[in-house]
């Protein structure tokens, strides 16, 4: 019999695969399909790692330690990437029907790896703008994936996890059907 617990993980699991499979569909007739997964990772990371700067400038505000909210040692000392207002999820989701959106997130990633010498070459460069998606298809996928909870997720993944996940799900996907419709799907592929 399953414990609560993996039941939980499974039930967990299958809503975030459902998430990432609907965000795929809006995409569908956009961007190539080999693209999917590169336009999905960027911005689930940029929210995954939002919603952890958001948890740590709260957890300063209770602690008495609102005057601290911008320095950014504070938030490296826990491994936390600091984030101008910008470059949050909360801005990119205020502004997602904005017809410039995708230069605002291309501007939010290119200050998260200005701001964080480790990122150094690590995230796309104007890589949205380039695309030319239609600003309500990309509002339509913002939207999606601001319904991924991961802070209900940090306990059981770290962000390597989650990001490695996203990877290994596009690639099973969509590997086995390059060649057989180019990376087409529908719904009955669940």
């Amino acid at each position: 019999m399953a414990t609560a617990k993996s039941k939980k993980s499974s039930t967990a699991n299958t809503n975030f695969e459902e998430t990432l499979w609907d965000t795929a569909n809006k995409l569908r007739g956009s961007v190539e399909s080999s693209e999917y997964k590169h336009v999905v990772l960027s911005l689930i990371f940029l929210k995954f790692i939002s919603d952890k700067f958001e948890d740590k400038r709260q957890a300063l505000i209770d602690g008495g330690m609102g005057d601290f909210v911008d320095q950014v040692e504070f938030y490296m000392q826990d491994n936390v990437f600091y984030l101008p207002e910008e470059a949050r999820w909360s801005f990119i989701k205020k502004n997602m029907k904005q017809d410039d959106i995708a230069v605002k997130i291309d501007t939010a990633l290119h200050t998260v790896e200005k701001n964080n010498p480790s990122l150094k070459g690590a995230l796309p460069e104007n890589y949205f703008s380039r695309l030319g998606l239609v600003t309500s298809k990309l509002a339509s996928l913002i939207d999606t994936i601001n319904n991924i909870d991961t802070a209900a997720s940090e306990c059981e993944m770290t962000e390597e996890d989650l990001v490695g996940r996203v990877y290994e799900y596009f690639l099973g996907k969509f590997a086995s059907s390059e060649g057989k419709g180019g990376g087409e799907f529908s719904r009955q592929s669940q």
